[in-house]
């Protein structure tokens, strides 16, 4: 009976689904049949109004264009009378009544604000993703907006690259289930409901492989790198159902990503089914023109041709796409597409049905910022949260001491948002210090630094709205003032990193270490003998090295979100226990980069012993923390690693099971990681590769069994003819708790 209700149920969903893209065809086919070519460019069109400016220029003019029905969407606006006003004038005053679409940049959070990207993939929680992705889609949409331009899910291994802070790290693998979550958050199962957004998969492809980690910089790399280690989290993303993608600023075999028909044709549309719409990043194609493409008209062809749906801000095809069409060089069957996928997206969004689906003063009202999800955002903190070094288990803090808190992050709230943090207010962000005095306050605090004394980096941060201030003290008076508040307390907390405007987009630093004046006071107070834990505040890995070498704990808390202060002192104080893992490598210094776990050996792999084997002079070849890496108030210990079978065929499978167990003095989380090494192929292989990770609860003493299943599907990659294969032979499987400190079994692919 249940069976038959259930193929009853499926084929009532697939005759809706059939329905909805018949009703969708005829009323995209009717609009086509009657727009001008005018009007069709006119749907190619995302300018910028409102708010926010994220790039050199601001659209003008754009009301006027929307009456004229020469826009598509709008890029930055929102809020429901902000959002009203502008869709009144393309349902009542254009022609056709085509409704907009609004987009903004929803990537940490709308209003609420979760902690940055990389902080969030630290938490290695799918679930906990995939529910502040759902939440920021709830708010965004009762402020008016439909569509975000996130995930980002480049793949980044150069720290100094500032847009390691939005993305989710250096593993494909990893990378790929967070876009899914990511993805299946924003859209939910029905784009038409009024608290669904379209999601945008970005940047297609590869921007996390610039250059010298220089944000906009070339990318160069072969095809077997781009399938194998950089494009699976795209291809993730869009096979989850993302409505939207969006075109990256570097170039791919040379030719920019905007105007490169193999990317945004032959491999994202044909190879990967993809048939919803692609839009350019921030004047794209505009910015062609100084890659040497030709003048604007040139690239405005070549970027249709590519197979290119909208233009964000930069308005070339609406420029010059007509006589582009006049002459030729841009078929209309080429233009028709373009608008049928812009309109498509609209019709799912449910906007033909009701233009104004996500204009709600009540649901502003009530739907954001309510006390779920502020109760999340502070989840979501803790859990992002990695513990980087703990002696002698300083941490948790023992509330019966006297505690001192310094440095010029204790009391900020504008940082703890962290860049990109959109329509995200700072001023209702909680402070470590507001979170301190809730819990009954009697520490001890002094300033100890400014966040920045570099003149240099600090005119650049301001002219662009950094809101850094500095104290009219001296940096040795402020010094000398925590020195003196240090020697009163028996702990010092310094809660130092990085202002948000030193990471995020065009943030790339060619030293990633802390400021030179932060330093001089962590210097100046583990010389007073006392215990220092060092909280950071960053958006990047950081080099670290003096710190890990001379302070007693090191607790790594991102740039948090509105709760950040309330989920640090949770986990200061041990009502939390950490329990985030590394996404992104950390080097010992710059030298090492790029450097991340899934690299490949060389014929003289290291051998401290050979002098011409693969080294540095200097320093190890490891990281300081590798990939998967995070400490607990607790410590687990591994069994060994059993395999219920030493060989697989290709229609087999293979169980490894790993006892956990947790030998320390607190209840914790660990995040069980499975790597594979494939010893021999007709390419080099890496030396490790994850391809699974289980998130498990031990009480005090608990131990508990963890299975994974290996299949012939874990064990193919693209091989020099970019077919997905897996050849036999021999495989190496390790099970631990980061990417270095592994149990190893093996097995065979017959």
């Amino acid at each position: 009976m249940i069976n038959r209700w259930l193929v009853a149920f499926l084929m009532l969903m697939t005759v809706s689904a059939f329905a909805q893209k018949k009703d969708m065809n005829t009323t995209v086919s009717k609009l086509l049949q009657q727009m001008t070519l005018e009007e069709k460019l006119g749907q190619l069109n995302l300018p910028s109004i409102g708010f926010d400016v994220t790039g050199p220029i601001l659209s003008q003019g754009v009301e006027e264009k929307i009456r004229k029905g020469l826009v598509g969407g709008v890029f930055n606006t929102f809020t429901p009378s902000a959002v009203r006003k502008l869709q009144d004038l393309a349902v009542k005053e254009t022609r056709l009544k085509i409704p907009l679409l609004f987009g903004y940049d929803v990537i940490h959070g709308h209003r609420t604000i979760f902690p940055i990207n990389l902080g969030l993939a630290a938490s290695w929680d799918m679930d906990l993703l995939q529910r502040t992705a759902r939440v920021a889609a709830e708010e965004a949409s009762a402020d008016g907006l439909n569509w975000t331009f996130s995930p980002m899910v480049d793949i980044a291994r150069d720290p100094r690259w500032g847009r390691v802070s939005e993305g989710a790290g250096e593993d494909p693998y990893l990378g790929s289930q967070i876009g899914k979550a990511m993805v299946q958050g924003y859209q939910g199962i029905d784009l038409s409901k009024n608290n669904t957004i379209l999601a945008c998969v970005k940047h297609f492809a590869l921007y996390g492989a610039s250059e010298a980690g220089r944000d906009y910089n070339t990318v160069d790399m072969s095809r077997v790198k781009m399938y194998n280690e950089y494009l699976p989290p795209y291809k993730a993303a869009v096979q989850a159902g993302a409505g939207s993608v969006m075109t990256s600023f570097n170039e791919i075999d040379g030719i920019p990503a905007t105007a490169n028909k193999w990317l945004l044709t032959d491999l994202l549309r044909k190879q990967y089914g993809f048939n919803g719409l692609i839009v350019t990043d921030y004047t794209a194609i505009n910015e062609m023109i100084a890659h040497g493409m030709g003048d604007e008209k040139k690239v405005g062809e070549l970027s249709l041709n590519a197979g290119v749906d909208m233009d964000m801000v930069g308005e070339v095809f609406l420029k010059h796409g007509a006589q582009l069409v006049k002459e030729g060089k841009v078929s209309m069957a080429q233009i028709d597409a373009a608008v049928r996928r812009i309109l498509e997206a609209k019709f799912k969004l449910g906007l033909f049905e009701d233009p104004y689906r996500y204009i709600s003063e009540e649901r502003n009202k009530t739907e954001i910022m309510n006390a779920q999800q502020l109760a999340l955002s502070k989840e979501a903190a803790i859990k992002s949260m990695v513990l980087l070094k703990n002696s002698n288990q300083v941490l948790p803090l023992n509330a019966s001491k006297k505690i001192a808190f310094i440095g010029p992050l204790v009391k900020d709230q504008r940082n703890l948002i962290g860049s990109w943090s959109g329509a995200g207010d700072y001023k209702k962000a909680v402070s470590l210090w507001a979170a301190l005095e809730q819990k009954g306050g009697g520490y001890l605090y002094a300033k100890g630094c400014n966040l920045l004394e570099d003149e240099n980096l600090l005119k650049r941060l301001n002219a662009h709205d950094g809101q850094i201030t500095r104290e009219t003290a001296t940096p040795e008076q402020l010094i000398t003032e925590a020195v003196a508040t240090a020697q009163q307390a028996d702990v010092v907390v310094a809660v130092l990193g990085e202002a948000f405007g030193m990471s995020g987009e065009a943030a790339s630093r060619s030293m990633i270490g802390l400021p030179e004046n932060q330093l001089a006071l962590l210097k100046a107070l583990k010389a007073t003998g006392k215990p220092v834990v060092l909280v950071l505040m960053n958006g990047r890995p950081l080099t670290v090295s003096w710190e890990n070498e001379n302070i007693d704990a090191i607790l790594e808390t991102w740039f948090g979100g509105t709760q950040a202060g309330a989920a640090i002192a949770d986990v200061l104080f041990g009502a939390a226990n950490p329990s985030g893992k590394l996404t992104m490598s950390w080097p010992r210094n710059v030298g090492q980069i790029p450097i991340y776990y899934n690299a490949k050996n060389t014929g003289r792999p290291l051998d401290e012993n050979q002098k011409y084997t693969t080294k540095y002079l200097d320093v190890p070849n490891t990281p300081l923390y590798p990939f998967g890496y995070g400490l607990s108030y607790t410590t687990f210990t591994y069994g060994d690693l059993k395999l219920d079978k030493k060989s697989i065929t290709a229609k087999d499978k293979i169980q490894v099971t790993v006892t956990v167990s947790n030998t320390g003095n607190y209840d914790g989380v660990e995040t069980v990681q499975l790597y594979i090494r494939d010893l021999v192929g007709t390419i080099t292989r890496p030396v490790k590769e994850l391809k699974g990770f289980k998130k498990v609860e031990l009480k005090k003493g608990e131990s508990k069994e963890v299975s994974f299943t290996i299949s012939v599907e874990d064990l193919k990659f693209y091989n020099s003819d970019l077919k997905f294969v897996a050849e036999p032979g021999a495989f190496k499987v390790f099970v631990g708790g980061n990417s270095q400190e592994v149990k190893e079994a093996g097995f065979e692919l017959k």
